[in-house]
């Protein structure tokens, strides 16, 4: 059994003409690995890393989602659930460093934000604001 395997993040991935061409390539990749063994057996599978799917025959191909494509894959029925879920789980953690950055760049900018866009007391100086971001001169020049 020889399988061809096309990954995509979850369920949802993709529109009509994205799954054409999917299905485009597995015909194409069928075709050629029976170049030399008309008899092989291939199946298509659309792995989706995260999802779950009902119907998993698609009719020209499989579509395995999450625990289901990860067994596929692995052989290991709880890979999903051991390996795969918590290492999501620990990429969605805060980076200290990360937030020790971004705390420093709104700093940064509330600060430039107070120095030329504020009045002493505090408000926004709208005019000054609008001619930054709109106006007909550069903020960086001065007019001719």
């Amino acid at each position: 059994m020889y399988y061809i395997v096309a990954i995509k993040s979850g369920p949802n991935w993709g529109n009509s003409q994205q799954i054409a061409r999917m299905l485009d390539n597995f015909k194409k990749a069928k075709t050629i690995l029976r170049t030399n063994a008309p008899r092989r057996v291939i199946e298509a599978v659309n792995g989706c890393c995260y999802g779950r799917e009902i119907n998993e025959d698609k009719g020209d191909y499989r579509k395995l989602c999450g625990q289901a494509f990860w067994h596929f894959i692995s052989g290991v029925e709880t890979l999903y659930v051991d390996i795969i879920e918590p290492l999501g789980r620990e990429a969605r953690k805060p980076n200290w460093k990360v937030q020790q950055c971004y705390t420093s760049l709104v700093n940064k900018f509330t600060k430039e934000l107070l120095e030329n866009f504020c009045e002493a007391d505090g408000r926004l100086n709208w005019q000054k604001i609008v001619e930054y971001n709109s106006g007909r001169t550069p903020p960086s020049r001065t007019p001719r």
